[in-house]
Parts: structure tokens; sequence; C-alpha cells
């Protein structure tokens, strides 16, 4: 049983992946203020005629984002935007529904113990902490400001991505426990893997959440170059904003250049620890997962400096932000097997 309860969880990361890439392209396309109300039950149901969608409309006109970004939108141009939005509303309410159901079935048929149940239902209340957070950031932007706020942005980015990974984690342990390989690999150099491990799966975190900020206040669409930004390895206006600390999160020039130095950093740390994973004794899944994690810090990398280059198209940046939650997934495997030994 727990094999399937493992399979259900996959199944439900794989939702939760395809929630981030659709996050991500309504962000891009300047979807999500598409829909002014929050109505989980009766928001299910889509526009049913004309009448439905001047309605829609009509509520539309008295936001921000339509004021002051979009005078003058035609119903058509409209129904563009409000689909992607629909869309991801309504793939949250799936993956609510594709975890609670079974979750039930589960508890009913007793395959699931006291430990294993309290970490299930911890994580069906982040899910619906999530919409609530989904809501707090589209209000941000139908008050004043035609754009939501980059902190609730970042926040609902990085809750999504904390409820993926406690959902991996518990499937890798279901299908395998700490030590089931078998090996007595208990040294000062496997120990220092596993720490190492585990600061740089923080360390991509940090990296999704400082792209959380780049995306929210739309700092890919300068500095279009690389390596050196507009021919600055440190751009001089890193500290035009007073106080100092407002520049991490409000001045495009520190956002952007904080998350290339995190992937520098990255892109130096991740081979070394490539390198040092290959004199230690690993099982053949964990080498695998340590390689793996250096081919998706390759590939992520590339698809960063492209859509940078390109000046953020939007299937590579889509792309770019499906590539973070590939990387940090490897990462946790990573941890999972080094754990394994």
């Amino acid at each position: 049983m727990h094999k399937s309860i493992a399979a259900w969880l996959l199944g439900c990361c794989a939702l939760v992946f395809a929630m981030v890439v659709v996050g991500g392209v309504t962000r891009l396309t300047d979807s999500g203020l598409s829909i002014v109300e929050w109505q989980p039950l009766v928001g299910t149901i889509p526009p049913l005629g004309q009448n439905d969608w001047e309605e829609l409309f009509e509520k539309y006109h008295q936001t921000p984002q339509y004021q002051k970004v979009n005078v003058g939108m035609s119903l058509d141009e409209f129904k563009g935007i409000f689909w992607w939005e629909y869309f991801h509303r309504l793939l949250g309410r799936v993956i609510g529904l594709a975890f609670f159901v079974p979750f039930l079935y589960f508890i009913i048929r007793k395959a699931i113990d006291g430990p294993l149940g309290l970490k299930l239902a911890g994580i069906f209340l982040l899910g619906g902490l999530q919409g609530a957070m989904g809501w707090y950031m589209v209000k941000s932007g139908l008050v004043d400001n035609p754009h939501v706020s980059q902190y609730r942005l970042t926040a609902h980015l990085g809750l999504a991505f904390v409820i993926y990974a406690a959902m991996f984690w518990v499937a890798l342990g279901l299908l395998q426990p700490a030590g089931a390989t078998g090996a007595a690999l208990s040294n000062s150099r496997l120990r220092g893997l596993r720490q190492f491990s585990i600061a740089l799966t923080v360390l991509i975190f940090v990296m999704v959440l400082s792209g959380g900020f780049v995306a929210g206040i739309r700092a890919g669409l300068a500095y279009n170059t690389f390596p050196l930004m507009n021919g600055h390895f440190v751009p001089p206006e890193i500290f035009m904003l007073e106080p100092w600390y407002r520049n991490f999160f409000d001045n495009m020039a520190t956002v952007q250049f904080d998350h290339r130095m995190i992937a520098w950093i990255l892109a130096i740390l991740i081979p070394i620890f490539w390198l040092k994973s290959r004199s230690v004794p690993l099982s053949g899944s964990a080498r695998l997962a340590c390689t793996l994690l250096l081919v998706m810090l390759a590939v992520q990398i590339s698809l960063g400096i492209s859509t940078l280059l390109l000046v953020v198209p939007l299937p590579l940046a889509a792309a770019h932000q499906a590539g973070a939650l590939l990387l940090f997934t490897a990462a946790l495997w990573v941890n999972h097997q080094l754990r394994a030994q």
C-alpha cells in the first residue's frame, strides 16, 4: 500500500509542477488580475454566454490594470488573459481534490498510520494556505498598483515549492526508507557530502525566491547582456534607493545582480559537490542523482541566460521556471539518496 500512496503523492507533485508552469505563464502574460473575485466554488464555472463575459469585463474595467495599462482592451483580448488565470485557479482546485479524495480513501482503508497522517494533513493545510495566499497576492494589484506585490508573489511561489518538496520527500520516504540500501557508510566523507547537499538545496530555494523578485518587478527586462550587466560586473545603480535595504527587493539592478550571483555560486559549488561525490562509495542511484543535479544545473543556467539575452520570451521564461523546479527536485533526490546510504 505504501507504493500506492507514494504514486499518488508523485502524481500530485506532477500537478503542482504544472501549476507552477501555468502560474509562470499567467504572470508573464499579466493575466493574474483578470478575475477580480475569489469564489472557490462558484468560480469553477466559466462564463457561459455573452452576458457573463460582459459582466466580467465590466468588473475588470474597474481595476487599476485596465485603467492604467490595458485601457481600450477589447473583449476578445480580455478573454485571452482571462483563460490563463481561470485555468490557473481551476488547476488549484483540481490539485485540492486530487489530494483530498485519495487521502480520505487511504484513511478509510487504514493504510495511513499516525505519523504519516500528520504529515499528509499538514500538506493539505499548506495547500489551503496557498489558495488564500494566491488571493492575497491578487488583491495587492486591485487597489492602486496595476501589478501584484513582488513580496506576495515571491511568498506564493515559495510556498508552492515547499508544498511540492513536502509531497516529494514523503513519497521518496515511502519508496526508499532511510538506510534501505544497507550500506555502512557512516563516515566523515559521507556526512560532509550530506551537509553539502543540504546547503545546496537551501541555496537553490533561495535562488527560486530571488527569481520571484526578478519576476515581480520585471527585472529580467533590464540588463539584457551577459556575462556583464550593460558593461559592468556590478551595476552602478545597485544602491540607488534609500533606505539601502529596499534595493534588494525594489531595485531592478540589485535584484537581478543577486539572482545572477546565486547562479554563479551554484555554478561553482555543484560541480565541486559532484567531484566530491565521486570519491565516496555510493549506490548507483545515489551516483545517478548527483550527476542529474549537475546536468540540471547546466540546463537551468542555459535557460536563464537565453531568457535574459532574448528579453524574456514567453516559452523560454516558462521553461526557465519549470527548470527551477526540476533543479530543486534533483537536489531533493540527492539529499534523500545520501540519507539512504
